[in-house]
């Protein structure tokens, strides 16, 4: 059996789960989110626990069993206190504003960039070198700010450009100067 998979999800109160044969929907105080399960994973809901079971013991149905555990989880969790990516942007006039449904970022280009932000997910800038990426649904939250980082991503030099907040960036040494000769 999968350490994770045959762990229970527990229901917190708010929250209703209800399971169909091929899909599970979780509403809570947040929203709503559902998931299509895959054909070789049962779902069953057990009082305030959801258990994830797997028809056979092939290496690919295993593996399903986990993650399939791991999104319902994920999403008890989305719908009850939603997730957040911060990010930093790094350089010398670099900064974000948002505004409504996009996100300006002035970061070096001769340009402003507009993102848009989709429908579900909640973009703030709380200074002008900070931005706050939050939903109820993990994976878009995290791409979502994969896609902003994307935009003007760090370089290795002086570090510029839209990061993580908890991400290092490896630092290279510039030139070097010319050796006698």
């Amino acid at each position: 059996m999968s350490r994770i998979g045959k762990k229970p999800v527990t229901i917190p109160s708010g929250v209703t789960v209800s399971v169909e044969k091929t899909k599970v929907t979780i509403k809570g105080p947040k929203g709503s989110l559902s998931l299509d399960l895959p054909a070789t994973c049962a779902v069953a809901q057990e009082g305030q626990e959801v258990m994830v079971t797997r028809a056979n013991d092939e290496k690919s149905v295993r593996a399903l069993h986990g993650s399939t555990r791991a999104h319902i989880a994920n999403m008890v969790r989305g719908v009850t206190e939603g997730f957040a990516k911060d990010l930093e942007i790094v350089g010398v006039g670099y900064k974000a504003e948002a505004k409504g449904r996009s996100l300006v970022l002035t970061i070096g280009y001769s340009h402003l960039v507009d993102f848009k932000v989709p429908e579900g997910i909640t973009v703030e800038t709380p200074e002008p070198t900070k931005i706050k990426v939050s939903g109820i649904d993990r994976q878009r939250v995290g791409q979502v700010a994969a896609e902003i980082r994307a935009v003007r991503a760090p370089e290795p030099y002086k570090g510029k450009g839209i990061k993580y907040v908890d991400e290092h960036i490896e630092r290279k040494a510039g030139k070097s100067a010319a050796s006698g000769g």
